[in-house]
Parts: structure tokens; C-alpha cells; sequence
């Protein structure tokens, strides 16, 4: 008895037409955000962000330039003065190379699980006892002072 009623009720009805009304009304773009406003913020921030950064380039590039002749011919005439050039190139070398062979090691500690915590909290923990050592107290800072003046003069050789 259902089917039946269902039948007539289906007859009764108008056919759907078979393409889409032209009446539909279309619906806007969808906004890339969610928020409105928060897009138009944006937009007007990166173009102030923007117009801030072609005024400043204009004006440090004049500066800029005039700064990176003199550096470079202040190290000119530093590198013609040196005596022993394939020590200094020697030793430069030997430091890219240190660097390079300390990320590697430094990326592969960042590899192991845990171990990158358990190195910021012996990390955190020197930094406490340094500050409570030599900069806590009056008498530690002049301490410490000494202490780096002593290695300047070491390291110059003036001691």
C-alpha cells in the first residue's frame, strides 16, 4: 500500500527538468580566509610592509654602497699586508671545515630521540650555575671581569 501511494504521489509531481534553471542565483568566490576582515588586514599590511621596504632599500642601497667600497678596499689593503697568505688561507679553510663538520655532528645529536632535551636541560642548568657563580653578586662580576681580562692578555700575548 506504501509503494502504491509513493506511486501516485511521484505521478502527481512535476518532472524535474533535466539541465539547471539559468534563474539560479550564483554564488560569490569563496574568500581565501574565513574571515573577511582578517584578509583585507593582511593585504593592506603586507602592502604598507612593502611600500616600507622599496623606501628603505632606496635609501640604505646609496649608503650601503658607498660602506662596501670602503670595507672592500680596507680589506685590500689588510690582505696585501699580510706576510704568510697560505697560513691565513690554511687556517680559514681548517675553520669552514670545522663548521662544516660540526652541523653534521650537531644534526645527527638532533637525530637521536631524546637526547636533544636531555643537552637544553644541561644547557639550562650551566646557564643557572654561571649566573649564580659570576653574576649574581657584586663581588663574583668584579671577579669574572678579571678573570676575561686575564685571557685577553693571554690571548695577546701582552702578559
Amino acid at each position: 500500500m506504501a509503494f502504491a501511494a509513493a506511486a501516485t504521489m511521484a505521478v502527481m509531481m512535476p518532472a524535474a527538468p533535466s539541465t539547471r534553471c539559468s534563474a539560479m542565483p550564483l554564488l560569490p568566490p569563496r574568500p581565501r580566509f574565513r574571515n573577511a576582515y582578517f584578509a583585507t588586514s593582511i593585504n593592506i599590511t603586507e602592502s604598507r610592509r612593502l611600500s616600507h621596504l622599496k623606501t628603505s632599500r632606496a635609501s640604505s642601497s646609496e649608503e650601503t654602497s658607498v660602506d662596501a667600497n670602503e670595507i672592500f678596499e680596507d680589506l685590500k689593503e689588510k690582505w696585501d699586508a699580510v706576510e704568510n697568505k697560505s697560513t691565513v688561507l690554511l687556517y680559514g679553510g681548517g675553520a669552514i671545515v670545522a663548521v662544516w663538520v660540526s652541523s653534521i655532528l650537531v644534526g645527527a645529536i638532533n637525530s637521536v630521540p631524546l637526547l636533544p632535551k636531555i643537552m637544553e636541560l644541561v644547557g639550562l642548568g650551566y646557564t643557572g650555575w654561571f649566573v649564580y657563580r659570576y653574576l649574581l653578586f657584586k663581588s663574583s662580576r668584579k671577579e669574572l671581569a678579571t678573570d676575561i681580562e686575564s685571557l685577553k692578555k693571554k690571548i695577546a700575548g701582552t702578559e
